[in-house]
């Protein structure tokens, strides 16, 4: 049985595939940039299909952040050729990122999104029968998973929130602070708690706000 999709701090497992630009092995691939996967049931899919073109659209956005984007779909990458062209078609942007072929399920199985009894092939297979093949993966650097989402076939993935998370991910990285509720780039940001406050008075010598001693409050650093 899969246990589902892997968990947050877990190592991304490492792997050679087919892709749209060749073969690649994921960890070298990504070197020392941040990855984004996200994965698909099948090609010709519909709401993926919005996704694959808005990804591309915004990419620069991702790429003044470091991050690297990689696609998934069950199906061969000789069909995601022709995927691509309907998504230039209906979406204005074709992809501009590997997208994987994943015929024989394996990343698929190592990224805990199909059972691991799901069979070699993706033959004779439908998206009803890949529904769980619908995740967004944040690796870091570090080739740990930092984020996990998990969405129904049904409902479009908000790669605008994907790059909010990103953005608080790599700030908690640099300066040792967390993101409060619906937090945006320039909002205000509260200090990690691993931080002592006689810690905090040397990078914030002039204090914060604390409505309690556990929330303490300062402008977001640059």
């Amino acid at each position: 049985m899969s246990t589902g999709p892997l968990p947050i701090g877990t190592d991304a497992p490492d792997f050679e595939a087919q892709t749209t630009e060749g073969p690649l092995r994921f960890h070298e691939w990504l070197g020392n940039s941040w990855g984004v996967i996200f994965s698909h049931p099948k090609d010709f899919t519909p709401v993926c299909t919005t996704e694959l073109g808005y990804m591309a659209r915004i990419k620069p956005e991702f790429d003044k952040r470091n991050v690297k984007i990689i696609g998934l779909s069950i199906d061969p990458v000789e069909r995601h050729a022709g995927w691509a062209a309907d998504i230039a078609e209906t979406q204005g942007t074709a992809p501009n990122y590997p997208m994987i072929g994943d015929t024989d399920l394996k990343v698929a199985k190592l990224y805990g999104m199909l059972p691991a009894d799901a069979g070699e092939s993706c033959d004779g297979r439908t998206a009803a029968d890949n529904a769980t093949v619908r995740n967004v993966y944040v690796v870091g650097p570090d080739k740990k998973i930092k984020l996990v989402i998990s969405y129904p076939m049904s409902t479009g993935r908000n790669f605008d929130e994907v790059l909010r998370v990103i953005d608080s991910m790599q700030l908690t990285a640099r300066h040792k602070v967390a993101t409060p509720v619906n937090w945006k780039d320039g909002d205000d940001v509260i200090i990690l708690a691993s931080v002592n406050d006689e810690d905090a008075k040397k990078t914030y010598p002039q204090g914060w706000k604390a409505p309690k001693p556990y929330l303490r409050i300062v402008p977001q650093p640059r």
